[in-house]
């Protein structure tokens, strides 16, 4: 009996890039792994919407800063008209607000160019498989933010607390901060003592309230709004 098991399905990749130096050897890099396959690759964010309505790829390698249309408007576009590829931010940009527009904009994972071949590909399957992944400079960026944030003066003594944001409940906000922090949701289903089908329900109201389409989105509100 023949024990050859079926070799996986390749990812199948666009990348896109304004610099050909750069989009030219990412394509040649991600070429040289047998997992992903590099169905094309776009100069500038309309090309990036054409290769990806013409292919269906699992996911796309994008750069912020390219002309025609940049990469946030590239995002936002293939979020609402390509929901199925998955977007992986590639840029030099590594400022918060750089970010949260991408996040918001309904990336699902930012990586900065000093990324290598395996950070690449490990954020690329991630996202396809609905997975977030911030690379170390990118969570670092967002944590000083937020630490900037929360440590703003103190409202004075006896002034009631700000209301949580889009009415989000003490739980919910309790839940977005785990998330936050890369918690999975039998993880935190063990820290708060609730079932997974509780826990479940608080992410999808606290998806609903905040607009976030997955928990990459969910973790840009998180940041943006200090709960994280």
């Amino acid at each position: 009996m023949s024990t050859d098991a079926t070799p996986p399905v390749p990812l199948r990749v666009v990348v896109a890039d304004d610099q050909a130096s750069i989009r030219e050897g990412l394509v040649l890099l991600l070429g040289t792994l047998p997992d992903i396959d590099v169905v094309g690759s776009a100069a500038d964010g309309a090309q990036a919407l054409e290769l990806v309505a013409e292919h269906r790829p699992d996911a796309i390698l994008l750069d912020l800063g390219m002309p025609v249309l940049d990469g946030i408007a590239a995002t936002r576009r293939l979020t609402a008209e390509h929901p199925g590829t998955a977007v992986v931010i590639l840029t030099t940009y590594a400022d918060d607000t750089s970010i949260l527009d991408a996040l918001r904009a309904g990336a699902r994972s930012y990586l900065t160019k000093d990324a290598d071949r395996t950070d690449i590909a490990r954020a690329l399957h991630a996202a396809a498989g609905g997975l977030a992944v911030l690379d170390p400079r990118a969570q670092a960026t967002l944590l000083a933010a937020s630490g900037a944030r929360v440590a703003d003066p103190a409202p004075e003594h006896g002034r009631p607390e700000e209301p949580l944001p889009d009415g989000l409940t003490q739980r919910e906000a309790e839940i977005l901060r785990l998330i936050a922090q890369g918690l999975t949701n039998p993880e935190i289903a063990t820290r708060l003592y609730l079932s997974s089908n509780t826990v479940k329900t608080h992410i999808n109201r606290i998806f609903t309230k905040t607009s976030s389409r997955d928990r990459a989105a969910a973790i840009g509100y998180a940041h943006h709004h200090g709960l994280a």
